[in-house]
């Protein structure tokens, strides 16, 4: 297939402009955006979003998740599309480009091919996924997770927020559930634009990520079980410390995590202590282990390792330890063909480029499951990302259009 053009190019202003206006909806205590999933806010943003797909010239699919399908027409009726896109919606304290940039440099694809009067093979399809964030209703990439069969769309519709409301109910609520079968759809190729939520890409001096893995998670859930007593008049050995156990298996997680340097990391951000009293040692500590590798292997290796240390640690202290894997999903590997798109792009446009491992989970590596997938990274500033001051620069954004451009108008075929 031919490739486009070099001085095919998106019109970074305009993409700007997009940005800052869908970032008026919903905005933040501090600069950035609160655009929750399902929220009023959310369907505000929908409805812009859908208002310049159709002076876009382009029609709205929408699903009974509530993910939405801005379809430019190609010249072939039977060709599958193929579709570009991300999420709209926003962390309670989150910036302005995560998510919502892959969906209006989609956007943005569609009214560049407009002016110039490009016609493709291939419809072009911009696609808002719903609830990708996960933060309102657990877990992240629901919508995206449905799509690829991951989930039941019974199950997901029942996931509730901290107030009891159902994600069902509050679709419904905002006016956004759709009569599309979700996952109905087929995709000839499917290109996600991301700001990169990490470091490497600034740090390095790189205009442009070429995102060939996505890394796998595991979260794993560990009860450590003590006994509660006063922090004043218990003997040092005599206690039962639960704290002080989660403490040292702690230290061992970030161990395993150096041990299988440099792609492995390894935390615990979810911690409870109970009964989280100032003059009582902790008796019971529920803590969540979150590793994460593009290689499966590592994973069950740092799996692993964590429970033989911890219930050592644990047995000699006199405590109990108890696990319970309560989320994951293994790496993610995109399609060569498309990942060769993204780079011939970067390439043919004169961006610097390297090629990254994503260290977070996007809609895109669900999609992947049921449709060749890559992802266009571009820089953030500090590589600061699900935080109101989250920051990339208009150069930055433009770049990353360009060559999201070029990869999906090459995958599309120019036609004349």
């Amino acid at each position: 297939m031919a490739a486009p053009g070099e001085n095919l190019r998106i019109d970074g202003q305009r993409l700007w402009d997009s940005l800052m206006d869908m970032a008026k909806i919903g905005p933040g205590v501090a600069g950035g955006n609160n655009r929750q999933t399902l929220t009023d806010a959310d369907a505000e943003g929908r409805a812009l979003f859908q208002s310049w797909c159709e002076a876009a010239g382009c029609t709205m699919g929408l699903d009974q998740m509530g993910n939405m399908f801005a379809q430019r027409a190609g010249t072939d009726p039977d060709a599958l599309p193929v579709y570009v896109g991300s999420h709209l919606d926003t962390q309670p304290t989150g910036g302005k480009y995560d998510g919502v940039l892959g969906v209006l440099g989609g956007l943005e694809i569609l009214r560049t091919l407009n002016d110039l009067d490009v016609k493709t093979k291939h419809p072009i399809v911009v696609t808002n996924f719903t609830n990708e964030e996960g933060t309102r209703f657990a877990p992240a990439m629901l919508s995206s997770g449905v799509f690829a069969g991951i989930h039941t769309q019974d199950w997901a519709y029942a996931k509730t927020d901290a107030e009891g409301k159902t994600f069902g109910d509050e679709l419904a609520r905002i006016g956004w559930r759709g009569d599309e079968e979700v996952g109905a759809r087929k995709m000839h190729a499917f290109f996600e634009l991301h700001i990169e939520q990490g470091p490497i890409l600034e740090a390095e001096g790189k205009d442009i990520g070429v995102v060939t893995h996505g890394q796998g998670l595991s979260w794993t859930q560990v009860t450590v079980t003590g006994k509660d007593a006063h922090t004043g008049s218990t003997p040092m050995p005599m206690r039962k410390n639960a704290g002080l156990g989660m403490a040292r298996i702690l230290e061992k997680v970030d161990e395993i995590a150096w041990s299988h340097a440099p792609h492995a990391v390894g935390a615990a951000g979810h911690i409870d202590v109970y009964p989280n009293s100032r003059n009582v040692i902790p008796g019971r500590v529920v803590f969540t282990v979150d590793f994460r590798s593009p290689d499966l292997s590592v994973i069950e290796d740092m799996e692993a390792q964590l429970k033989v240390e911890a219930q050592k640690i644990c047995d000699d202290m006199g405590l109990e330890v108890a696990f319970e894997k309560v989320g994951g999903f293994d790496p993610v590997a995109f399609d060569e063909g498309c990942v060769t798109a993204v780079r011939n792009a970067a390439e043919r446009l004169g961006y610097s480029h390297m090629e990254l491992i994503s260290g977070a989970g996007h809609d895109a590596c669900w999609v992947n499951r049921v449709a060749p997938t890559a992802m266009v990274m571009c820089p953030c500033v500090d590589g600061l990302s699900h935080n109101e001051a989250e920051e990339i620069t208009k150069d930055w954004a433009a770049a990353g259009a360009d060559v999201l451009l070029h990869a999906v108008v090459e995958t599309a075929e120019i036609v004349g």
